[in-house]
């Protein structure tokens, strides 16, 4: 999938030294429709902005973005995640469980879970996925 950058700054010019700032809720990443193996009935899209690291050693191999889902459903196999609901709706559903999120929501899934994600407003959630 491909993302939009996200801004270094926000409003007030350059971001001091040794700092970003990314406005996650204002990114506007372009959205493409989701892989053949993850569609369910309907044409759901997403896409996944991938947050720049000033000092990426510090660390190590953790995966820091946003990732926004429209409205529809779609079956992915889960990573090491944990992340944070900054908008919208959505059921998850797994093997033998269901969790239902929304916006201030913090969620842990495992890696190697088979899911179903069924987004009723549009998702955006920042995720920080383990190597």
């Amino acid at each position: 999938m491909s993302g939009a950058e996200p801004a270094a700054t926000a409003g007030n010019g350059p971001a001091p030294r040794g700092r970003k700032l990314v406005a996650a809720l204002s990114l506007q990443p372009e959205h493409e429709a989701v892989e053949d193996w993850q569609k369910v009935p309907g044409a759901p899209e997403a896409t996944t902005a991938t947050v720049p690291l000033a000092a990426p050693d510090a660390f190590g191999e953790l995966s820091i973005g946003v990732w926004e889902m429209s409205a529809g459903s779609m079956r992915d196999e889960e990573a090491e995640e944990i992340f944070i609901v900054l908008a919208g709706s959505a059921r998850i559903e797994g093997e033998g469980w269901s969790l239902d999120v929304a916006a201030g929501d913090v969620v842990h899934l495992e890696a190697g879970a088979q899911t179903v994600w069924t987004v009723h407003s549009p998702l955006r959630k920042v995720y920080l996925i383990a190597p």
